[in-house]
């Protein structure tokens, strides 16, 4: 084995070992520091300038017939702060000063100072009615029910999803999942809120219509899956998109969500809704409006491009009975929601939101007919007379 030659500087003894290869160890005891350079032939003694580190570091290696398994290390120490230690939550108030606070003062306006005083009552007041509510022992008690018979907290997580999906899809951008949760969100509030917020807990009718909601709004989904094998809407001609203006949509919409809730303000409370024979009505109801819906939907994709663009006057189906059967439906459906609670104001005042909207709908729909296929839909206009009510003109 190849001796090495220890070399001191400094009034500290050290030590010396043999080492492979060509390496500088620098080790420092306090302020003392030595230098042992391990090498092949001769020794050589160079003073240390500086002490300010510890530090073991390879140098340049020589050329040797020897394989290197394991690269050297690399480990440095330093009394100096580094800095990168610095406390992010220490960097705004670095320059803090004075005169900042005062020039930041001064630029405060009247609407500013109004606006965080706001902010911050606002803050201490929410603050406030958290720390009330959290120490009120009756609170925990209503949480407790409301967890057991109706989560709150998943109802409001679902509108938000649900709002947050609604805004992609009105840019065209939402997928399956997301437009999915436009709709149980929807029907989420208009089935199962009202109610359990008048009764405290869920049963019977309003779980069934949850799922019968679904159903009914999603046969035009399964009708792209047979037509074309999948799920997605195809491009087609603008003009057919037949719709009243925003505002008048809008107003349908919250009237349809008023009548919702009125029909679960009405009612009795769930349990009190009789049960057995007395509901067959409304099963079938049920069936008849799912079949209309299914029906008039695929009558219609069947005499039509792309779904939505007919290509001829469709006649067949339950089209031999009104001319707007799609819409009768959707009326029928509601209307069978508000029987099945037994509220019956609430269901005339859903009809006549209903009335009201889709008839305006069906008068631009079919002057459009009228300008497309001429004298074959006047001719069977005159012999279907009824727009959404059999025998009812």
């Amino acid at each position: 084995m190849e001796t090495a030659s220890v070399l001191l500087q400094s009034r500290t003894v050290p030590f010396g070992f043999n080492l492979k290869g060509n390496q500088i160890i620098s080790c420092r005891h306090f302020n003392k520091q030595f230098q042992s350079k391990v090498c092949y032939s001769q020794p050589s003694l160079k003073p240390i300038r500086s002490a300010s580190s510890f530090s073991l570091s390879p140098s340049p290696l020589r050329k040797t017939t020897r394989t290197q398994f394991l690269s050297p290390l690399k480990c440095s120490f330093s009394n100096i702060p580094s800095s990168d230690s610095r406390n992010p939550l220490l960097e705004p108030f670095k320059n803090l000063s004075f005169d900042s606070v005062k020039s930041t003062l001064s630029e405060l306006t009247p609407i500013k100072i109004v606006k965080w005083a706001a902010i911050v009552s606002l803050g201490i007041a929410a603050t406030k009615w958290t720390v009330n509510m959290v120490f009120n022992p009756f609170f925990w008690m209503y949480f407790s029910w409301s967890w057991l018979f109706w989560p709150w907290f998943v109802a409001v997580a679902l509108a938000l999803y649900g709002l947050y999906a609604f805004r992609k899809h009105s840019i065209g951008e939402a997928s399956i999942v997301e437009q999915l949760a436009i709709v149980t969100s929807v029907f989420t509030w208009l089935t199962l809120v009202p109610p359990a917020y008048f009764n405290g807990y869920l049963e019977g009718w309003p779980f069934v219509f949850f799922f019968v909601y679904h159903y009914f709004f999603f046969f035009n989904v399964s009708v792209r899956k047979r037509l074309y094998g999948d799920y997605y809407a195809r491009p087609h001609d603008p003009k057919w998109d037949v719709n009243p203006p925003g505002w008048y949509r809008l107003l349908f919409c919250v009237g349809i969500m008023v009548g919702h809730w009125l029909a679960a303000f009405e009612a009795p409370e769930l349990h009190r809704v009789p049960g057995g024979w007395s509901n067959v009505g409304v099963w079938i109801l049920i069936v008849v409006t799912l079949l209309m819906q299914y029906n008039s939907t695929l009558y219609l994709a069947k005499y039509s491009e792309k779904v939505v663009v007919p290509t001829a006057v469709v006649q067949f189906g339950p089209y031999r009975w009104v001319r707007h059967p799609i819409y009768a439906s959707t009326m029928l459906l509601f209307a069978t929601y508000c029987l099945a609670l037994r509220a019956p104001l609430s269901l005339l005042f859903v009809v006549a939101v209903c009335l009201i909207y889709y008839d305006q709908k069906a008068k631009v729909e079919e002057v459009l007919m009228v300008e497309t296929f001429g004298e074959s839909y006047l001719e069977y206009a005159s012999k279907v007379r009824c727009k959404f009510i059999p025998f009812v003109y």
